[in-house]
């Protein structure tokens, strides 16, 4: 392979830093584009492109050829370190990222969460201590003078570990130390200016006495570089050599630069000037921007809206799911070769819990059931009311539970026509239901997959809600729920004046369509902050009456730990040597026992303890309090979810690819042989993903907990807290104990 072909295929993929960067841009987009609405004099396009130009080098520092050639080329990583201590930290912090990353944030985390912190005397005291000139330069200095002895450095090429925490040293301390030069707004020095000059100094003379030592060194530093294999014709010295004019001349560069910079302005005359002033505020009558609306977003929103968008998707998901059927009954039932082994359990289960994250149940928007029961309701009547007692999530928990056994017990995800005879039935439920029954009763009260996504959509950015309330209240035609002439009103009965959160909201956007004043849209909202706020719901009522939701709650979080659990091997093997010795033949016994104890017994129990010691702290009842807490470990589960179906993604992404070419094989539509052996993405650190994935959900998770337990006892929340946290708490290490076994590789040949 030459050099060309080496570098065109070494850029990788890393999720991590891919998502945590693009999240970071994201947060500062939004506070920045908040701060130029108030201050367009200071947070102009200037600071936005170079704080994401920051973040792009930041990457490509991590996931170019740079970092794949950094354990054979000196050179390569030498401009590696370059970009991340001369070129990132100084374009971040010319993004003055204070203000639009804490703007950026939802308001009631940063003044509830982040606020009691950032008010914390000792942070304030910690804080002007590292960010003290003499600290900073120490800082950059040592980590610099650190990282180049010898046996350091090549602990660093040889461990990725290391590697990854040499990285964040250097991006640390230089960020530290670019912040006394550049002093992002609204920062101010206590030093004058010119002491910057010998602070950079200082610095380009420690610079200067690397790149020398390694520019004219006449033998090899680093020994890793003379063992490994060589690229682009340099020898180990010459590479060794060049590596050191490349700190020296473009190090010297950005160090003289600012010297020279404010060199010239300390030296020239002064002159008086004065500060561009800011633009008058609004007056206070003005409307103030709304929240995000995906409605409103250029070309997608009018797509979203469009009479034959959902139709459009669902007609592709009935068409994907009749293949499914048809090759599940009719082709090998090998579940790596066959389309419903694949599809269903690794890539549908995937894309529906990232859309979940991202935006919304977009997953019902599209479902194919109700496209084939809308078009059942053709002949039938659809006329008959869900019976008064059956109208509660119990029907869902139950089948939820069989179901979590069945999946085990029966081996669901290695069995192609039984994966079938799933969707089959599901078509046939929601045909017979909703043919009968009127008002979306299939989905509301039965649909297991259903009740999946509206519970983990209650942690999802988006919400299907009213823009202005002001207009509703002065509406009298109700056509969000009741409908028009031309358009049906919500199924679900949710009144959207009165509705808060995704609980049974399919994003049918029939509300939207109805509405006559165009009040109603998909709108940005607080993650998760509805689970802490008790209100009496359009349709759902309040939480805290709700049992049946809040034990459909605890089955889909717990259930979120048991099946991911059910995969690994310490628990496999505990299994088979359970059955061989209680002498079963199968383990339909032993997972009907786990599954009872795990997913009902087990969190009815705990659930019951943390109610029966917190409501006395509360002022609750124990049934109040066990439902509301219950609602608040949503977001755990699906942090767990998220970070079991991530890896089954990245272990079997590929696999579709030969499926398929067999399914067109198979009719005549394309020849050759099929290659089974696809690669993995599975990737070094893809538990670290899973772990930010986990943590994510788990710190929201105690962040409900903790503003509910203070908006009930705002004086003392700790007690009414606790039992809660240490179950949220039991689950996360359970959760990474999961992450770090192995895990069967379910959709692969190799599982």
């Amino acid at each position: 392979m030459n050099l060309e072909t080496a570098i065109a295929t070494s850029w990788t993929f890393q999720p991590v830093p891919a998502f945590g960067l693009a999240a970071t841009a994201l947060i500062y987009f939004l506070g920045w584009n908040r701060l130029r609405r108030q201050a367009p004099h200071r947070f102009t396009p200037y600071r936005l492109l170079s704080f994401l130009g920051g973040l792009v080098t930041i990457y490509i520092a991590l996931a170019s050829p740079l970092d794949a050639f950094a354990s054979f080329l000196l050179i390569s990583h030498m401009v590696q370190h370059l970009l991340l201590t001369m070129v990132a930290p100084p374009l971040i912090l010319l993004g003055f990222p204070q203000l639009p990353l804490l703007l950026g944030l939802p308001r009631r985390f940063v003044s509830q969460g982040l606020g009691p912190f950032l008010r914390w005397p000792v942070f304030h005291a910690i804080v002007d201590r590292i960010t003290h000139p003499i600290v900073c330069w120490v800082l950059f200095v040592s980590s610099n003078v650190i990282w180049h002895i010898p046996q350091f450095y090549d602990l660093a090429l040889r461990h990725r570990g290391w590697h990854e925490f040499e990285h964040f040293c250097f991006l640390v301390t230089s960020l530290l130390f670019w912040w006394y030069v550049i002093l992002p707004w609204p920062s101010r020095s206590k030093y004058p200016r010119w002491t910057v000059i010998p602070y950079l100094l200082g610095a380009d003379l420690q610079n200067t006495a690397l790149a020398a030592f390694l520019s004219f060194s006449t033998k090899v530093i680093y020994p890793t570089y003379e063992a490994a294999p060589r690229l682009g014709g340099f020898s180990p010295l010459e590479d060794q050599n060049g590596a050191g004019a490349i700190m020296w001349v473009p190090g010297s560069i950005v160090f003289l630069f600012p010297v020279a910079y404010i060199a010239i302005q300390f030296l020239s005359p002064k002159r008086r000037h004065a500060e561009p002033a800011p633009p008058p505020r609004p007056p206070a009558t003005s409307r103030r921007a709304g929240p995000f609306d995906l409605l409103r977003v250029p070309y997608l929103g009018p797509l979203i809206r469009s009479r034959y968008f959902r139709t459009g998707l669902q007609m592709t998901m009935f068409g994907l799911a009749l293949a499914i059927i048809l090759d599940g009954l009719l082709g090998p039932q090998m579940s790596p070769m066959n389309l419903a082994g694949v599809l269903p359990w690794t890539h549908w289960r995937a894309a529906t819990v990232l859309a979940l994250l991202i935006a919304g149940n977009f997953f019902c928007m599209a479902c194919p059931f109700t496209f084939v029961r809308d078009l059942g309701r053709k002949f039938l009547p659809a006329r008959f009311v869900w019976p008064r007692a059956l109208r509660s999530k119990w029907i869902a928990v139950g089948i939820l539970v069989v179901y979590f056994w069945a999946y085990e017990a029966f081996d669901l995800w290695d069995n192609p026509a039984a994966t079938s005879g799933v969707f089959i039935l599901y078509f046939l439920g929601a045909l017979l239901i909703d043919g009968f029954f009127k008002d979306a009763s299939f989905c509301k009260y039965v649909c297991p997959v259903g009740q999946f996504h509206f519970v983990q959509s209650l942690v999802s950015p988006l919400q299907v809600r009213v823009r202005q309330p002001d207009v509703c209240a002065s509406c009298r035609t109700y056509d969000c729920i009741k409908g028009n002439a031309t358009q049906r009103g919500c199924e679900l009965k949710l009144f959207q004046p009165r509705k808060a959160g995704n609980m049974d909201c399919t994003f049918c956007l029939d509300c939207i369509k109805a509405c006559p004043h165009d009040n109603v849209g998909i709108l940005a909202t607080p993650i998760a902050t509805d689970l802490s706020i008790d209100l009496p719901r359009s349709s759902v009522g309040r939480y805290a009456k709700r049992l049946d939701l809040a034990s459909l709650v605890l089955v889909l979080t717990f259930g979120a730990f048991a099946n991911a659990a059910g995969m690994v091997v310490p628990v496999l093997n505990w299994l088979d040597a359970l059955n061989k010795q209680l002498g079963l033949s199968s383990d339909h016994l032993p997972t009907a026992i786990l599954g009872i104890l795990t997913l009902v017994v087990l969190p009815a129990l705990l659930a019951s303890w943390a109610a029966a010691l917190s409501r006395k702290h509360l002022g609750l009842t124990q049934r109040e309090t066990f439902c509301r807490f219950s609602m608040a470990l949503a977001p755990l589960g699906f942090g767990m979810w998220i970070a079991h179906f991530t890896f089954h993604f990245f272990t079997a992404a590929l696999t579709p690819i030969p499926v398929i070419h067999r399914v067109l094989r198979d009719l005549g539509l394309a020849g050759g042989e099929v290659q089974w052996a696809v690669p993995s993405w599975a990737f070094y650190d893809l538990p670290a993903l899973e772990l930010a994935l986990l943590g994510l959900g788990f710190l929201t998770s105690l962040y409900i907990l903790w503003r509910l337990a203070s908006s009930l006892r705002p004086s003392r929340p700790f007690p009414g807290f606790l039992p809660w946290g240490l179950i949220a708490v039991a689950l996360y290490v359970a959760g990474v104990w999961i992450i770090f076994q192995p895990m069967q590789m379910r959709g692969t040949m190799m599982h």
